[in-house]
């Protein structure tokens, strides 16, 4: 027996030594590396986000959110985010609304947005409008079309050149070849 043990300890020694010197670098969960500062790719871009999400709530309590498909922010030096796939949903008075678009650019310095692609605005009590592109302020809650507009309210349908709609008052002013047709009985009075 004590020849046994005689031949067995130095090995079990020897592999007990060996775990104990290689347990250190086995993976965990967390790996661990340094970089060279020379070395790494440097981007152009202050910011960039994909699938960029913003919630929050507006003056009157109302919850929104806007989705983007992609943020970018080219410099500091700069005020404005370039934004791709843009959605935005508000829960208002009458029901849920939601604003889509395919891109976007964000100042917000001056609480901005430039939209050069169309806008397909929509809620869900029947108001439905679609324009060629928006400027939108908003700390004045203004929404002035950049080209042709068109829509549908709850009793009939409108298109203008350019539309000009205060979001507050909720009123949309049409100018230059304004159309507007109403279905009788249709338009109900707050």
């Amino acid at each position: 027996m004590v020849r046994v043990l005689a031949v067995l300890l130095p090995a079990l020694i020897g592999a007990l030594l060996a775990v104990l010197v290689i347990a250190p670098f086995s993976p965990r969960g967390e790996i661990s590396f340094l970089l060279d500062r020379n070395k790494v790719a440097m981007v152009t871009d202050r910011l960039r986000v994909v699938s960029a999400m913003y919630r929050g709530q507006d003056d009157a309590g109302r919850n929104f959110s806007v989705t983007a498909g992609s943020a970018v922010q080219h410099s500091a030096a700069k005020d404005e985010v370039e934004m791709r796939d843009i959605t935005a949903r508000v829960l208002l008075s009458s029901g849920p609304a939601s604003l889509t678009t395919g891109s976007g650019i964000y100042d917000f310095a001056r609480q901005m947005v430039d939209v050069p692609t169309p806008v397909n605005f929509e809620t869900s009590d029947g108001y439905r409008m679609v324009t060629a592109g928006a400027d939108i302020d908003i700390g004045k809650r203004r929404l002035v079309s950049q080209g042709r507009a068109e829509g549908r309210i709850p009793a009939g349908t409108f298109s203008a050149d350019r539309i000009v709609a205060e979001l507050d008052a909720r009123t949309v002013m049409l100018d230059g070849h304004a159309r507007l047709t109403m279905e009788p009985g249709k338009l109900q009075m707050p």
